[in-house]
């Protein structure tokens, strides 16, 4: 699907003032370049308005190039975690240990709710949610074609029930844009979709994707053929002027 004909595109627009209104937020992150990609834009003006943001990295980011040889699963782990980090700083995002938490939990694997490792994983995100107290809480929109995606919508949904006070919720689109079944779409009675003008901060997100430099072509891991990068197509979607959000509308 090209960017012009993607239903997203049909949404209504709100000002890029509009990020001042969410308060301190917490980005959750399936993989790093996630950030960017879906939310950098909405990061970096959070950022410019003074709102501290912090961010929840849930997997280990480990198998986007697993038969390489040259980087053992452990230094695939450390560059991207490394490429997080450097992304996050572009966008104006601390980067101290405190403020970035990573759960570890094994790329392409994530658990889903019942299965081994969920309920830990939902507990430390909760207790994260618990010591940051934030107003607004990013995270991939709750049917983005990816199961990692999915499974860190279903963590965040667990975390938040064990809250007295659950914080704002805004969900992102990353795969959605290119593999969106129809079914995976939002539908009007579950989500308030809208645009976000992210016009001024544009520069901004697009020097925060290509920190993620083991994501992009040419790549930094070089012997593993079958290893994932971003194609100009899927970038192309994320060079917009706006991002995408949504919402469950209040009652």
């Amino acid at each position: 699907m090209a960017p012009l004909d993607s239903p997203f595109l049909a949404y209504p627009q709100r000002p890029a003032s509009f990020a001042a209104t969410l308060g301190a937020t917490v980005v959750v992150i399936p993989h790093p370049d996630d950030e960017a990609l879906g939310c950098g834009g909405l990061l970096a003006l959070l950022r410019q308005a003074g709102q501290p943001v912090a961010a929840v990295l849930t997997s280990d980011g480990s198998q986007s190039h697993p038969h390489s040889q040259e980087f053992s699963a452990v230094a695939r782990r450390e560059l991207r975690y490394a490429e997080l980090r450097h992304a996050l700083s572009i966008l104006g995002v601390e980067e101290s240990d405190d403020n970035v938490r990573y759960l570890h939990l094994p790329d392409g694997a994530l658990p889903t709710e019942g299965q081994p490792g969920f309920a830990e994983a939902a507990a430390q995100l909760a207790g994260f949610l618990r010591e940051k107290q934030p107003a607004t809480v990013l995270v991939p929109w709750r049917r983005d074609p990816h199961p990692d995606h999915r499974a860190t919508s279903q963590l965040v949904a667990a975390a938040l029930a064990q809250l007295p006070q659950p914080p704002r919720r805004l969900e992102y689109v990353v795969w959605a844009w290119e593999r969106a079944a129809p079914d995976d779409l939002p539908r009007p009675e579950e989500a308030v979709s809208f645009q976000l003008d992210i016009a001024p901060v544009l520069a901004q997100k697009q020097r925060a994707i290509r920190a993620h430099r083991s994501q992009l072509a040419p790549g930094i891991i070089t012997d593993d053929p079958s290893g994932f990068l971003l194609s100009d197509s899927m970038l192309a979607h994320f060079a917009q002027p706006t991002e995408v959000f949504l919402e469950a509308p209040t009652a």
